[in-house]
């Protein structure tokens, strides 16, 4: 098929094993992959798992317009992933001849159940590695094994999102030439900066005093973001620059241990736990802030980065391979040592105190994010992939 336009239209399959509005990079990067594309012409459904926070349905059309088919909501655990597993499959035999792509998002049974499934069925195979580290945990347990080896075969591409995700991929033996670079989009019109006056009333509105200097957070408040360091650092600065207010939007299973560090440490009184938020919630605390931080020390691509900077914050991140690639040190933000909560707390004071900096810097960003990461930037590339693995693809006999 082809669209208007002339340009062909693909259909495609993604498969992750959680979808917004179960909140994360891998889901938020899935809806908006598939939104745009359905946008664009081509056609895309998405198997996932269901049980809370997902709807109580089978089939379903999320808010993006996207068709969802929802699986396994009744079971928990290990029979949780098998009965996913199995209705993927059935899935991808079922549908056979409207679909021309299967796209696996994440890892985990579903994989090894669906890879040969696809490969039988003559389907292109396109993997996306969710962030580093993620290959290397594959390979400490035999399942994971089965499937890197059979991505090393059998997949048409397997996407990355950075280096240090590239020298994992090439550890693992994935050939050179099936690697691609693959970043998440971002909303460019969506996220964007706002006049002073309309922060200050976004401010008011949500009862952040006006002459505060907001630091921002927006994520899952988990232990893999190293948040204990942020909160150590903010209370350096609170200590230094009475004024400062840390603003922690999204929720996890560190939200009470944080908390209780904020209290010991004194910094309580200026931190707010804003809790979960409703995606188009989100830009509004953005535009409300002065700097953006995130200090993990490990990341894939960091969809909340790229938001805060498309919003024209400047930032303070952890100098990790993943961040390297979107924010140039002096340029686009300041880079300080993962885990380092001191040298954190220095670069959020230089930055509080410098507005200049903090402008140009925040105009920086948002000018690379746009040139780079920006959905119709993306999505090009993804229409390009699809061209270059779906023409030619014949169906082959399995090699085991």
């Amino acid at each position: 098929m082809v669209r208007d336009n002339g340009h062909p239209t693909f259909s495609l399959i993604l498969v992750c094993s959680s979808y917004p509005p179960v909140v994360g990079g891998s889901e938020v990067e899935a809806q908006r992959v598939c939104s745009a594309l359905i946008k664009r012409g081509h056609r895309v459904t998405v198997a996932t798992t269901g049980g809370a926070p997902m709807p109580p349905l089978r089939k379903w059309t999320d808010p993006a317009g996207v068709p969802v088919r929802i699986y396994a909501a009744g079971w928990n655990g290990v029979m949780k992933d098998m009965v996913y597993a199995i209705s993927v499959a059935w899935l991808l035999i079922r549908e056979r001849r409207n679909y021309q792509a299967v796209y696996f998002l994440m890892q985990g049974l579903h994989l090894a159940v669906g890879l040969p499934v696809a490969r039988l069925l003559g389907k292109t195979i396109l993997m996306k590695v969710g962030g580093s580290g993620v290959l290397p945990a594959m390979a400490l347990s035999p399942t994971g094994r089965l499937e890197i080896r059979w991505l090393r075969k059998w997949a048409d591409c397997v996407m990355i999102l950075n280096e240090g995700m590239r020298t994992e991929a090439l550890a693992a033996r994935l050939p050179a030439d099936k690697l691609l670079w693959m970043p998440n989009p971002v909303d460019t019109e969506h996220f964007s900066p706002v006049p002073d006056a309309q922060r200050r009333q976004l401010r008011a509105q949500h009862g952040l005093p006006e002459d505060a200097s907001v630091i921002i957070y927006t994520g899952r408040l988990a232990p893999e973001k190293s948040l204990h360091v942020l909160v150590e650092a903010f209370a350096t600065v609170r200590q230094q620059r009475p004024q400062a207010c840390l603003v922690l939007v999204g929720d996890g299973p560190m939200r009470t241990a944080l908390t209780e560090q904020t209290q010991r440490l004194g910094c309580q009184d200026n931190t707010r736990f804003v809790g979960t938020v409703a995606p188009s919630e989100i830009p509004r605390w953005l535009q409300m802030a002065d700097v953006f931080t995130l200090v993990s020390p490990s990341e894939g691509f960091p969809c909340a980065l790229v938001e805060a900077m498309s919003a024209g914050l400047a930032s303070v991140v952890s100098d990790i391979p993943a961040i390297r690639q979107l924010v140039q040190s002096e340029k686009h933000g300041l880079l300080a040592p993962a885990g380092d909560a001191a040298a954190v707390s220095a670069a959020l004071i230089r930055l509080l105190d410098d507005q200049e900096l903090r402008t140009r810097m925040g105009a920086e960003a948002r000018r690379s994010v746009k040139e780079q990461y920006a959905t119709e930037r993306v999505l090009e590339r993804y229409e390009t992939l699809l061209g270059e693995t779906i023409p030619t693809k014949r169906r082959p006999a399995l090699d085991w």
